[in-house]
């Protein structure tokens, strides 16, 4: 898929694809393009070269646009639009004015149950918190069990807890509908919570499209690894096939040195493969601690300058200023090739 605005490009050589009841996401930065795929699948932008397709309809080519409505396609944006003089049950049953009367009660009635909001099918909008009306919106989107429903930021106006709960929520329904979906966020705890695959954007381009896992443990290039969870890329060199050398000391590998022997590379390290290790010979000064509850977020400086991130249980008090000895304990190595100029 390719798409221009205004002459610019935008969207290159964008490719995926969803299977039926798959939950996808679209996760990067602003303006990274990822809304704009969005829209071209909504219609609301063409496409310069490439193919659109739900199932086996093609809704946009370079010579062929068919019309939003005509889509078949569920839409959910951050504005929620939710028609203030409406009551929620008259909200959900907009789009099911097609249906007898008898069956659009019944739909609603169901939707409503399955959003838990039973006892509020006589009040408005405005009454209800922003996690309702969020609900609601969704319910609307999908009363008439759409081919594909697009979600754009959907929970942008919540905050970061209530956010990961509502995603988790939206995906339950949505598997209990087995409704296909793409959503749009660049908040990757929310793309975790809500999808089944997710495509990391990048100056218009996907950079990897994969399962969370696979993006956290096996980034394709330094902007997934940086993107993606947390961590730092730690400087070394490889030995031989079968070991590198760090700031911290040699790293056995388990497999085959994917670089020739004395290659600079750099070492992708999370906060969970620092340990605290007072006898591993390796000290740094602790120069930042967040409390999260069950754990310290440690953030150590090394004697060469480099700062890495230690996850250690809450008992483990240490604070800023501290000198704590770290060592690495991968399950794996990610690695990529350093550019002796930077």
């Amino acid at each position: 898929m390719q798409v221009h605005l205004a002459g610019t490009e935008i969207i290159r050589d964008v490719s995926f694809a969803l299977e039926p009841g798959q939950i996808g996401c679209l996760l990067g930065p602003s303006g990274c393009g990822k809304t704009t795929i969005l829209r071209a699948i909504a219609g609301l932008e063409p496409i310069t070269r490439g193919r659109i397709c739900v199932g086996d309809n093609l809704l946009s080519d370079s010579n062929y646009h068919c019309r939003t409505e005509q889509r078949g396609i569920g839409m959910v944006f951050q504005d929620l639009a939710l028609f203030p003089h409406l009551s929620i049950a008259d909200n959900i049953g907009f789009a099911l004015k097609h249906l007898p009367r008898a069956d659009r009660l019944t739909r609603i009635t169901q939707l409503l149950r399955m959003i838990d909001l039973s006892t509020a099918r006589d009040r408005f909008p405005h009454a209800l918190s922003g996690g309702q009306q969020q609900r609601v919106a969704l319910a609307r989107a999908i009363a008439n069990r759409p081919a594909l429903l697009l979600m754009d930021e959907p929970f942008s106006g919540q905050d970061a807890e209530r956010r990961e709960a509502l995603a988790r929520d939206v995906r339950d329904l949505l598997k209990l509908e087995g409704i296909t979906a793409l959503v749009v966020t660049h908040d990757q705890l929310e793309a975790f919570a809500i999808a089944d695959c997710i495509g990391v954007m990048n100056a218009g381009k996907i950079a990897q499209w994969d399962a969370a896992y696979t993006l956290y443990h096996e980034p394709a290039d330094r902007f997934v690894a940086n993107f993606v969870g947390e961590g730092v890329l730690l400087c070394g060199s490889i030995i031989n096939d079968s070991a590198l050398m760090t700031e911290l000391g040699e790293i056995p590998m388990h497999r085959a040195a994917p670089f020739p022997a004395n290659t600079p590379i750099e070492l992708l390290v999370r906060p969970d493969d620092v340990v605290l290790d007072e006898n591993s010979g390796y000290c740094g000064e602790i120069v930042e601690r967040k409390f999260r509850g069950s754990e310290h977020l440690y953030t150590v400086r090394l004697p060469g300058s480099t700062r890495v991130l230690c996850a250690a249980p809450s008992h483990v008090d240490r604070r800023v200023g501290d000198s704590i000895g770290v060592k690495l304990a991968l399950d794996h190595l990610v690695l990529f090739k350093r550019d002796i100029a930077g």
